[in-house]
């Protein structure tokens, strides 16, 4: 999950500030779209936020443009080493934060019969892996996800592979040759999704090799869309590309889904990132895509924790109607105060002090 932030940086580069608002949206669907996963964990179809979890695709999508937006033409200048210190400052922090609030969370689950039946040698070396964003998926009670503690940190481990292979190949590399990787990408993820029978595979042991098809394909997408400067401008602003985006997260799931999932991602997310970068905001809207752009990857990397403990709760007592509802609603909002809680007094604090360090260094 990209977040480098989509603010006009000279005079001769543009807005983007919509981008930074579809990114909080997507932020908060994945939270809201977590607590339902845990609700209706067998049957999709049940779920009203059936296709949330493609908004990791979307998320992918989105760096391969900003990655592009602000270091093609630049790594050259400042050097890989930079480039790669930038992106940890910019990223890591937080890993760190997840890996240590998910680590608390899951030792002292008061729904979990024990939590301890891992032994503590795996637990204390899952959280050593996790800090240094390796997976480790041989932790009980967390379904072999890549990252036990920290569940969503297997898309900045995605993520990470992807910043990397753009820095040594296709920060250089012409526009027609990522125009065949992206094709190719694009054949690699719809098999991925034909074998599965949907794209939700990546984030456990079992599916890994579709989260590199999945990052492939909609990372080098963004960047074609930044490259060729496929902006469709429009005078309708933010909601345009906003509800499209919730669109595709509340479109119904159906089994055996891949036609239509490979669809969705392949063709419908680069045309709303194009639409979203041609979206003109100001005033209330612009200050509120800038928050919650802002909030997004906080909210990303915490949120987990307590959707893992409520799914255990939920799974013991079955609780329903109203009481079920208030539930999610006051832990999603929990969730929304907390990570500006992170954001405020850790993430921005820690990455500005090390910029800093190092700029004196």
């Amino acid at each position: 999950m990209n977040t480098e932030k989509l603010q006009q940086t000279s005079s001769n580069k543009p807005h983007y500030v919509a981008l930074d608002g579809l990114r909080g949206v997507a932020a908060i669907v994945i939270l809201v779209y977590h607590y339902m996963e845990m609700i209706y964990p067998d049957d999709y179809t049940l779920n009203s936020m059936a296709h949330g979890f493609l908004a990791v695709d979307f998320f992918f999508c989105l760096s391969g443009f900003v990655i592009g937006y602000a270091y093609d033409g630049r790594v050259a200048k400042i050097g890989i080493k930079s480039f790669f210190i930038n992106r940890l400052i910019r990223l890591h922090p937080l890993v760190i934060v997840g890996s240590l609030i998910g680590l608390i969370g899951y030792i002292f689950n008061p729904f979990i019969d024990d939590p301890l039946a891992s032994g503590w040698g795996f637990i204390i070396l899952a959280f050593v892996f996790s800090v240094f964003l390796l997976p480790f998926p041989y932790v009980d009670y967390r379904g072999g996800g890549l990252f036990p503690y920290n569940t969503p940190a297997w898309s900045l481990f995605y993520e990470y592979i992807a910043n990397i292979i753009y820095a040594l190949v296709l920060v250089r590399i012409k526009r027609k040759y990522l125009i065949a990787i992206c094709f190719l990408s694009a054949v690699w993820l719809v098999y991925c999704a034909y074998s599965a029978g949907w794209l939700i595979g990546g984030w456990e042991i079992r599916s890994i090799g579709d989260g590199f098809a999945r990052v492939a394909f909609s990372f080098s997408a963004g960047l074609l869309v930044y490259r060729y400067n496929l902006i469709i401008k429009h005078k309708l602003g933010f909601i345009l590309p906003c509800l499209l985006l919730l669109a595709v997260f509340f479109y119904p799931h159906f089994h055996n889904d891949w036609i239509t999932e490979s669809i969705l991602v392949v063709v419908v997310f680069p045309i709303i990132l194009s639409i979203g970068a041609g979206a003109k905001t100001a005033g209330v809207t612009e200050r509120m895509c800038d928050f919650i752009g802002r909030l997004s990857y906080p909210l990303y990397m915490t949120h987990i924790t307590t959707v893992w403990i409520f799914g255990d709760y939920y799974y013991k007592y079955q609780p329903s109607g109203m009481k079920l509802v208030l539930i999610v609603a006051v832990l999603s909002i929990i969730n929304l105060f907390f990570a500006y809680t992170i954001m405020r007094w850790v993430d921005t604090p820690v990455r500005k002090w090390l910029t800093n360090k190092r700029k004196k260094g």
